[in-house]
């Protein structure tokens, strides 16, 4: 057992075992002592009483206040309210603006507020005029007189709430304005409620409040009362043998514990040191007494234990051992001077902490891993994400090389050249190849090892690898001047493919890359394989449905005359729609808009848009207007929702839209038609931008409904634009706020080209949108009166002669002599046929533009067929000789008739 020198072997302790026996006859004076000591430990119960008493004193008292004055203020709340309510319903009641006109308001009004005041409970209900003349008061001798209160912001058009001190005592009175039916204020209504009348729930309350708060407090006495008993109990003294037997106990349980222990008085002598402390520090037997200095401790933790200061944790090289010391003084409570010192011995620990922290970090890399790559199906980024996550928390620089073909979403051809995709670092000045070079590795190379084997390399040293430095001398130099000296390279594995390779270069650490670290490259490095190979998958398929959605747009626009037109096609970000657009000429010098889009994205959006896009070239074939074409696409699209059941129950077409427009360059007339589109946007010579009222049709498909057109006329430069709502609308932006967005783009580009208005309107788009995009800018141009001629053909055969002479004069006058022959034999054709078969009146025309084109009006409905005729046939030769002359031909019917029209090459 360890004592203490200089200090008694008794002294005072906390209480420890059961309470000591009565005293025996020889022991006197002990008796005074232990009344004393049972003063001393009442005076300290009744401390502990008195305090608890006081607080929930407060407590009570506390809850008193603050439940008097919440009713205080729900009394003042409920008066203002219920004053306010009842003021205006009477103000608004029917009849009350009424009755202030009359002669004799009071006759009408006080009857109502009296009853009014009854049922509502307030004290007053006064109806004055705006110079606050009361017309009702709950006393008659007050009527006429004036309102005494604030009525100023009432005539504004306000309510005033107040609170007075009346004849009846304290009351909260509102002030409302009447006003009739144009909103002028033609009298006030006050009404007030005294707060006595509102009260009552205060009284009602407090005394159950106060009953409680005496059961608290009673409750709360007792317990403290049975605390302090208790306190009584345990607080006895205990005898020597119990004093000897809690030495003991501390004895044993200061030797045995793992922890050196440390005691040092204030002038710096070891008091005690337990055997723990012995071993650890190596200290001699005699080393209690003496001064601390004197132990042969080193001079670092020699002074820490001679300062006594505060110390948590400190780590001290004590010969071959790492010791974590705590230390704190002992008369922070009124103690001795001096301080008390633990050690442990955290050698084993501090190498297992290191181990594990390394682990740790590990598993963090590795689950950062599988949240931070693959965030996006992108084969770049994916690769990108890879080198980022390694810098600098395994390597100092990371780069990712992929074949070119995995690059384009193919499988990769092995053997073939490899790309860097990604290259991250610490420094940006690193000699490495950068990112988009082409990289064809020699055999040598640990790359062209890792490739060939499919197995991970390391190069603990690259100064030292003639393999790695025949790659390319001069750069392989610069890297090692550089500093980068360690390379573990492991190849991007899926399943039996390799995509490329991952490289880690290390500078910074002047250790060597190890086989802990490639395991943990390789495992790093096989998630993100797995990463990039979906990414590779998910671009082949998203490549094959752009391919398939592109070879069904146009590749190129027809050439025509009568616009200039510029296009922008954008795919979605998340795959491939069914947006889609088309510039189809017709007779005339005419030239059709159109732009659709199939809601949905995927193969089976592109493949119907196909199909809508083959369905539109037909009808416009046929030169229907507008509102026909799509009335036949509706039709159409309703027979292939009956005829088609998907397996997955969607719907087959249902959910497309379309915009058809027809310009025509002699009339500068534009007639427009939609399904469920967006309207288009006119954009006039002079800049200003306009949103036409174009009728908006039900989507394709849906049926029941006729389709209505528009006609705007176009003065030459307009630009009419056509898109789809990709361009207008997002998840993050309403359809009204794209439209405002691109009229601003529109006006903008005033008098731009139609490219240079395509770049305009995109800038506004993000960069990849999350819908189909298709715009269509088209610059109008007219077809002059110099470039058109007209005439009317009376119904006679005699006419045909002065027509083609009329016809062979203005050719001379083009400068087309040569095309006459063949023009006089389609127009007298053409001409002949209208008198014999016709109608009158008969027109012809003559327009020249790309090519040559004749027409021929007239007010029959019936088109002439071309048929073969037979030897003995006299007639029928005609039609089919127009066929053979002309390059096109055919019929479109107006709205008076029908056109028959012929083109011809220009020399």
């Amino acid at each position: 057992m360890v004592r203490l020198p200089g200090r008694p072997e008794t002294r005072p302790l906390r209480p420890y075992g059961p309470p000591r026996a009565p005293l025996g006859p020889r022991q006197e004076g002990t008796g005074a002592d232990e009344g004393r000591r049972g003063v001393v430990r009442r005076s300290l119960a009744g401390q502990v009483f008195l305090l608890q008493v006081v607080i929930v004193l407060l407590l009570v008292v506390s809850a008193v206040v603050a439940q008097f004055l919440q009713v205080r203020h729900d009394i003042n709340r409920e008066a203002r309210n219920r004053s306010v309510a009842v003021a205006q319903s009477f103000a608004n009641a029917p009849g009350t603006a009424a009755a202030l006109r009359l002669p004799d308001p009071t006759a009408v009004l006080q009857p109502k507020a009296e009853a009014a005041r009854k049922a509502t409970g307030v004290d007053f209900i006064v109806v004055m005029n705006t110079d606050g003349i009361r017309y009702t008061h709950p006393k008659p001798d007050r009527i006429g007189k004036k309102f005494v209160g604030t009525i100023g912001p009432a005539l504004a058009g306000g309510t005033v709430v107040e609170e007075v001190n009346g004849t009846i005592g304290p009351l909260v009175q509102a002030v409302v304005p009447v006003k009739d039916a144009s909103g002028k204020v033609v009298g006030l209504v006050s009404t007030g409620i005294t707060l006595a009348h509102v009260g009552g729930a205060a009284d009602r309350q407090l005394p159950l409040l106060i009953a409680a708060a005496a059961a608290a407090l009673a409750l709360a006495t007792g317990g403290t009362a049975l605390v302090s008993r208790r306190l009584l109990r345990q607080t006895h003294g205990l005898g020597p043998s119990e004093m000897t037997r809690m030495y003991e106990h501390h004895d044993a349980v200061l030797h045995a514990v793992r922890e050196g222990v440390l005691i040092v008085g204030g002038d710096g002598r070891l008091l005690l040191a337990n055997d723990e402390a012995h071993r650890l520090l190596d200290l001699p037997e005699d080393a209690e007494q003496r001064h601390v200095r004197e132990l042969g401790l080193d001079e670092e933790t020699a002074a820490l234990l001679d300062s006594g200061r505060v110390a948590t944790d400190e780590v001290h090289l004590v010969k071959d051992r790492l010791l974590a010391v705590n230390q704190r003084p002992t008369d922070l409570r009124g103690g001795p001077a001096g301080s008390v010192t633990t050690l442990r011995d955290s050698t084993e620990l501090r190498a297992l902490s290191g181990r594990a922290e390394v682990a740790r970090e590990r598993l963090n890399m590795l689950y950062d891993a599988g949240v931070g790559i693959g965030t996006s199906l992108d084969v770049t980024r994916t690769a990108g994400e890879l080198a980022q996550l390694a810098v600098p928390r395994f390597a100092d620089f990371a780069t990712v090389d992929l074949f070119d073909a995995v690059l384009n979403g193919e499988e990769p051809k092995p053997g073939t050249a490899l790309r860097r995709a990604a290259c991250s670092g610490i420094e940006e000045d690193a000699p490495l190849y950068p990112v988009g070079e082409r990289i064809r590795f020699v055999a040598t190379s640990p790359q062209a090892r890792s490739l060939t084997t499919g197995q991970s390399v390391v190069e603990p040293v690259l100064g030292e690898a003639p393999g790695w430095r025949a790659q390319d001398l001069e750069r392989t130099g610069q890297v090692v001047v550089y500093g980068i000296h360690s390379l573990i390279t492991v190849p991007l594995r899926a399943g039996n493919l390799v995509l490329g390779l991952a490289n880690f270069w290390r500078s910074k650490k002047p250790q060597p890359f190890d086989a802990e670290e490639l395991e943990l490259a390789e495992e790093l490095v096989a998630r993100a394989a797995v990463s990039i190979d979906n990414a590779r998958r998910y671009t082949r398929e998203h490549s094959m449905a752009v391919t398939l959605q592109r070879s069904l747009l146009p590749r190129s626009l027809p050439e025509q005359g009568a616009l200039e037109i510029a296009y922008r096609y954008l795919p979605a970000q998340a795959g491939v729609g069914g947006d889609w657009f088309d510039v189809l000429p017709l007779s005339g010098a005419r030239v059709a808009l159109v732009v659709g889009d199939v809601v949905g994205h995927g193969l089976h959006a592109a493949a119907t848009m196909g199909r809508l896009r083959t369905a539109v070239h037909n009808f416009s074939s046929l030169d229907l207007p507008p509102d026909e074409l799509l009335g036949l696409l509706d039709e159409l699209v309703g027979r292939i929702d009956q005829d088609e059941t998907p397996s997955d129950g969607a719907a087959a077409v249902t959910g497309a839209t379309c915009l058809y427009a027809v310009y025509d360059p002699v009339s500068r007339r534009c007639t427009v038609a939609r399904a469920g589109h967006p309207p288009p946007v006119l954009v006039r010579p002079d800049g200003t931008v306009e949103f036409p009222e174009v009728p908006a049709g039900p989507p394709l498909g849906l049926g029941g409904l006729p389709f209505e057109t528009a006609d705007l006329e176009l003065a030459e430069g307009s630009r009419l634009v056509l898109y789809t709502d990709g361009l207008v609308e997002d998840r993050d932006r309403d359809i009204d706020d794209g439209l405002a967005l691109l009229s601003e783009a529109l006006g903008r580009a005033a008098g731009a080209s139609p490219e240079e208005t395509c770049r305009a309107v995109l800038d506004v788009l993000p960069d990849r949108p999350g819908d189909d995009v298709a715009l269509l800018v088209a610059r109008t141009h007219v077809l002059g009166p110099d470039r058109v001629a007209e005439w009317q053909v009376p119904p006679e055969p005699a006419a045909v002669s002065r027509i083609r002479a009329s016809v062979i004069r203005q050719l001379t006058d083009w400068g087309l002599e040569e095309q006459s022959f063949t023009t006089e034999l389609i127009l007298s054709e053409l001409v002949t046929n209208a008198i014999r078969y016709g109608r009158a009146p008969i027109g012809v025309r003559l327009l020249r533009d790309r090519t040559l084109i004749c027409e021929v009006s007239d007010r029959s409905t019936t088109s002439p067929h071309l048929r073969y005729a037979a030897s003995t046939d006299e007639g029928g030769r005609g039609l089919f000789l127009v066929a053979q002359l002309a390059d096109r031909w055919g019929t479109r019917y107006t709205p008076n008739g029908k056109i028959i029209w012929a083109e011809q090459p220009l020399p």
